[in-house]
């Protein structure tokens, strides 16, 4: 695991835009709400496997970062009022030390939307499994976000970060984010089996 130490590197406004708008994006994906179809997703470029209530769409782009590119990719599904997501951003080893700059704005994009921090956000301590079974903490956010209109947000997210046998980094942000119109308690809500199975079930390298 990284730590969270800042490296003293700004990124760009443009590319922090990009990254904000991709949970958006997400809801372009799906034009009607499968039911639940429970499925280990198999993502070997990305380096997890997922298990999700449907199959996801997958959205691929790269993000230009001065001379550089980020690949990142999003696999996301939208069943009802809830849309379940995988984002995986790639650092190769020369940008490794980018990580924990670029980890600290992804938080920072939906704590600022919560008005949270990462000391004042609603969480828990969680464990995730790697592909080779073992064991490492992390912890879940549950992040109730600013009304716009008529309809109230939700989310239950988790960021995991990896080495990569090269020496890179993978970034992953897991996450499902509930729209309705009433809000809704998120760390009881986001607490039962069918969203506690989809973040159990997250498996990187």
């Amino acid at each position: 695991m990284l730590t969270n130490k800042r490296m003293g590197l700004a990124l760009s406004k443009p590319v922090l835009k990009k990254f904000g708008v991709v949970l958006a994006s997400a809801f372009l994906l799906a034009a009607c709400s499968p039911k639940l179809d429970w499925r280990t997703v198999q993502s070997p470029q990305e380096g997890y496997s997922a298990l999700f209530p449907g199959k996801p769409e997958k959205i691929e782009r790269r993000l230009p970062y001065q001379s550089q590119e980020i690949p990142q990719t999003l696999e996301a599904l939208k069943i009802e009022d809830d849309i379940y997501s995988v984002s995986a951003i790639r650092l190769r080893q020369e940008q490794a030390s980018l990580a924990p700059n670029l980890l600290e704005q992804v938080q920072g994009n939906l704590l600022n939307r919560a008005n949270v921090t990462l000391g004042s956000a609603v969480s828990v301590d969680a464990l995730y499994r790697t592909a080779n079974k073992q064991r490492a903490a992390t912890k879940d956010y549950f992040l109730e976000f600013k009304s716009s209109g008529r309809v109230e947000q939700s989310m239950r997210v988790r960021w995991i970060t990896r080495m990569t046998p090269d020496n890179g980094v993978w970034i992953y942000q897991i996450s499902v984010l509930h729209t309705a119109p009433a809000r809704v308690d998120a760390k009881t809500f986001f607490s039962e089996d069918a969203y506690s199975s989809f973040f159990d079930e997250f498996h990187p390298e």
